[in-house]
């Protein structure tokens, strides 16, 4: 094991966290202004219960929300890919619907679909992801060297031969890249519906509940949990790039 790989990022969390504190004692800065780490343990020590229950409505909405991504994101991506029509057709929509704020979608989703709160959390963490996977995936795939596919297609290679053995392998390298920024994405649209829709559930819920309050350390206290489930998740998706696209990593000189 590469205990240099645990340690460094665990220091660079020890020492955000120090410094964080020194900040907010330098200043003199009471909680209901800026809470500091040292007050976030009596938070989670108070609303443990809510924090459990909490964390995984949002993480299980978030990872639905991402693996939708990751089955209509890859295919939109094929598509682009595959056919120069498609992506001249296809960009400008992606491109005009990504720039649009997703919390003025809230709303929207919430009328469209009343009363289905998971649905619209789960919907919404999947608009804001899919993007990314998408883009990297087409462009993966339009890039392929034409000689591959020429010399395989002389040896009577069928295209889903070529796609498995060559396209499929050059794109994985930018197709992890891409889901470690949708990880990221996944949970802001989780968290759009958690507090712009009254239904109470999620850290996000849990997040309005500490700003209606004015409970500062609860609010802080969401923040890091919130930092904490994104980073465990970026995580997971460390270990399965490594697992299926270890192969392109370099090491570092």
């Amino acid at each position: 094991m590469d205990w240099k790989k645990i340690a460094t990022p665990l220091l660079s969390v020890v020492a955000f966290l120090v410094l964080w504190e020194f900040i907010v004692w330098i200043n003199n800065w009471p909680n209901y202004v800026m809470a500091s780490p040292s007050d976030l343990p009596a938070a989670y020590e108070k609303y443990w219960k809510l924090f459990l229950i909490d964390s995984w409505q949002t993480l299980w909405r978030t990872v639905a929300g991402l693996a939708l991504a990751v089955v209509f994101g890859t295919f939109l991506g094929m598509v682009m890919g595959f056919s120069k029509t498609a992506r001249d057709a296809l960009y400008p929509l992606l491109v005009g619907f990504n720039a649009i704020p997703k919390a003025t979608l809230v709303p929207v989703l919430s009328l469209l679909f009343i009363g289905a709160h998971d649905f619209n959390t789960v919907l919404m963490a999947f608009l804001i992801s899919f993007f990314p996977i998408a883009v990297s995936v087409g462009i993966g795939l339009s890039t392929l060297e034409p000689e591959y596919r020429d010399i395989l297609g002389a040896l009577g290679a069928s295209k889903l031969t070529i796609f498995r053995k060559i396209a499929l392998p050059k794109t994985l390298p930018e197709f992890f890249g891409a889901l470690k920024v949708s990880v990221t994405l996944a949970f802001i649209g989780t968290n759009l519906v958690e507090i712009i829709s009254p239904h109470g559930k999620g850290l996000g819920s849990l997040f309005q509940s500490g700003a209606t309050n004015g409970d500062y350390p609860l609010m802080f206290a969401v923040l890091i949990a919130l930092a904490f489930l994104g980073i465990v998740l970026y995580y997971a998706v460390v270990a399965l790039e490594k697992v299926f696209a270890g192969w392109a990593e370099r090491p570092a000189s």
